[in-house]
Order: structure tokens, then C-alpha cells, then sequence
């Protein structure tokens, strides 16, 4: 299956772009996406609160996604 994650801050930077695809071999879970971005790019590991949106709610690791899903990470914000 294939997915498609908007990025969004720090991790748009990490990744070179705004949006990329990761191909999985099954359905997967939020937490399954975020360890293969992780495998994928490794920088992303040193963001410790990394959040994940699914159709622009905040998303429990353990639901399930489809390649319909819009799927956002959402690193952590600073400023004041």
C-alpha cells in the first residue's frame, strides 16, 4: 500500500520537500508509518514529540490507515 505524508516545519526540512510517498506491504498502522519514515530518514528520530494527523485529527498510534488517508506529521512548535 502506498501513502502519502504531508510534512510540515522541521520535518519538511529533514525530508527535502512538503509531501512523500512510503510504499508498505500491508495495511499499516500510524505507529508502522512513523517507524518506516524514522528507518527512511533517520534525523527524524532526534524529534521527540512527533505527532501524526489523520484527516486532520490527531491520531493514536495504533489506528489503522488507508491510501485514501490524508496524513500529516506535525513537529513540535515553538515561539512566544
Amino acid at each position: 500500500m502506498k501513502y502519502k505524508i504531508n510534512l510540515f516545519g522541521v520535518t519538511r526540512d529533514i525530508v527535502g520537500s512538503n509531501i512523500t510517498e512510503i510504499q508498505m506491504s500491508q495495511t499499516a498502522d500510524v505507529q508502522a508509518i512513523l517507524g518506516k519514515l524514522k528507518a527512511d530518514f533517520p534525523k527524524l528520530q532526534a524529534i521527540k514529540s512527533l505527532l501524526v494527523a489523520v484527516n486532520s485529527e490527531y491520531a493514536e498510534s495504533d489506528l489503522i490507515l488507508s491510501e485514501n488517508d490524508e496524513i500529516a506529521l506535525i513537529p513540535p512548535v515553538s515561539g512566544g
